[in-house]
């Protein structure tokens, strides 16, 4: 299995959804009050039958008009049209602008020739426009566009890999464990985003279920110590991709070499 961070850089988002490009070694935070910071990193992951996508991103540009997830794929050593599955841990904008890429003025799918794994639920409540987290343009542009596999509940998509409605973060999130030939990797989404909420108990005012997502953490975190599952953190700040242990009371957990 080879895991790959394509990391976008980091962020600050306040009331208005907007997602504006942040760095610590020049802005400063006190220029932004009421914002939140965040950092985003999808994540390719090469198994023995499929290059898969976890989520996509902000779905921004770099100088060149390419997609920075696109740019980051070549740069791992494959093509975008490569990718046979795109498997989405829920539609918020920061997780599915990547989904899509301005063509001439048009929107077109990023992976055209990709499976797209989505939580029914979740794409019949996004595409609605009902909520500002959401972008409704870009289901419109995948609508009929791409094959998108809609899935219910928990399941196995195919050997080795499953996915579990898990609903903590919004009602219909879900989250994917694999395991290729006894390697294996965890992707909790917004549920299980940083290596930090392992460390430390609380209730995100974030979260459509707070508690349930605490509740969750802890599970995810001691299957993955006791069943070695490397777990990919969407928006770590630093080491996206880690091993944890648990020792019974504690979790830590150590960038993966």
């Amino acid at each position: 299995m080879e895991i790959y961070a394509l990391g976008e850089g980091s962020y600050s988002v306040d009331s208005s959804k907007k997602f504006i490009p942040f760095d610590p070694q020049v802005d400063n935070f006190r220029d932004r009050p009421g914002s939140l910071f965040i950092h985003v990193n999808p994540f390719l992951v090469k198994t023995a039958n499929d290059l898969i996508v976890f989520d996509t991103g902000l779905g921004y540009k770099d100088t060149r008009d390419e997609l920075f997830i696109h740019q980051h794929i070549r740069n791992a050593g494959y093509d975008p049209d490569e990718v046979t599955l795109v498997l989405m841990s829920h539609l918020h904008y920061d997780h599915s602008g990547g989904l899509v890429v301005e063509r001439g003025g048009k929107l077109v799918p990023s992976f055209p020739k990709a499976t797209h794994v989505i939580q029914k639920g979740e794409w019949e409540f996004a595409i609605t426009g009902k909520s500002s987290s959401y972008h409704q343009e870009i289901f419109e542009a995948l609508n009929g566009a791409v094959n998108i596999l809609f899935v219910e509940d928990s399941g196995e998509l195919k050997p080795g890999i499953r996915y579990e409605l898990s609903g903590g973060h919004c009602p219909k999130h879900q989250v994917f464990w694999i395991d290729d030939r006894g390697e294996k990797c965890f992707f909790g989404g917004d549920e299980l985003p940083e290596p930090e909420q392992l460390l430390r108990k609380f209730i995100a005012k974030y979260d459509f279920d707070g508690r349930k997502a605490m509740q969750l953490r802890e599970e995810y975190g001691k299957i993955a110590a006791k069943e070695g599952y490397t777990c990919l953190f969407y928006h770590a700040k630093s080491n996206p991709v880690g091993n944890v242990k648990y020792d019974g009371e504690v979790f830590s957990v150590s960038a993966q070499s």
